[in-house]
């Protein structure tokens, strides 16, 4: 199932954003999901509506390339979370499946649901799964955010600390007799290598930050792109 979902969403690097379209993905899954039941229809926060980025996430992706963990992390919730029968998933398979018949975007997008509706689905319901789908993403992200919080503080605040009980420790010392000449120096030499650690465990704490908000982007604007094209021809 993993894999099937990984070709439903177009992962390029930055010199094939211009290649040729995607395999077709293979047949729908099977009945046997781990969720028996498909939830209730999510309704859209109004702070937060369908398709708008979410306020923790950045407005554009950012630069560089997604790492793929994140990719699978990412696409594992969406497995994990997957509503049992046809729902947006299979949808995007078809639409998918589509791709190189000589059709308009709107065309493409009824003959869809044309299928969809011959396994029991309804435009409603496609849509209802597309929001589930965008907030199983939206959990990934806020435990993401929980986890760099932590990080950003283990990492940064507490190196801030100990500079600053540092430069406070070079103070006292640069008042004192020549003979603390060398502690002094030994301080600062200290007081440097510590802000080089600090600049490396932000920059690294930031690296992960940005990767896994590109994978999020290309996963959950796609989402939103086929959402809002859902709300547009179908609805």
């Amino acid at each position: 199932m993993f894999k099937k979902l990984k070709s439903l969403f177009v992962i390029e690097d930055e010199n094939a954003a211009k290649s040729a379209p995607a395999e077709k993905a293979a047949a729908p899954k099977s009945s046997t999901s781990k969720n028996t039941a498909a939830p209730s229809s999510p309704k859209p926060s109004p702070s937060n509506p369908v398709g708008s980025t979410p306020r923790s996430a950045p407005a554009t992706p950012p630069k560089g390339k997604p790492d793929e963990k994140f990719i699978n992390r990412l696409l594992g919730a969406l497995e994990e979370h997957n509503i049992e029968g046809f729902d947006y998933l299979e949808y995007k398979q078809s639409l998918q499946n589509l791709g190189n018949v000589d059709m308009d975007e709107s065309t493409k997008f009824k003959s869809a649901l044309a299928m969809a509706k011959t396994m029991g689905a309804t435009s409603t319901k496609l849509i209802s799964s597309a929001n589930h789908y965008l907030k199983v993403l939206g959990k990934e992200e806020s435990k993401f955010l929980e986890a760099f919080k932590n990080q950003q503080t283990k990492q940064v605040s507490t190196r801030n600390a100990e500079i600053k009980k540092l430069e406070e420790g070079i103070a006292q010392r640069k008042a004192q007799i020549e003979k603390l000449k060398k502690e002094i120096a030994s301080g600062e030499k200290a007081l440097d290598q510590r802000k080089n650690n600090i600049n490396q465990a932000q920059a690294k704490v930031q690296a992960t930050k940005d990767s896994f908000y590109h994978a999020y982007h290309i996963v959950s604007q796609q989402i939103a792109a086929d959402l809002e094209k859902m709300k547009k021809y179908l609805s």
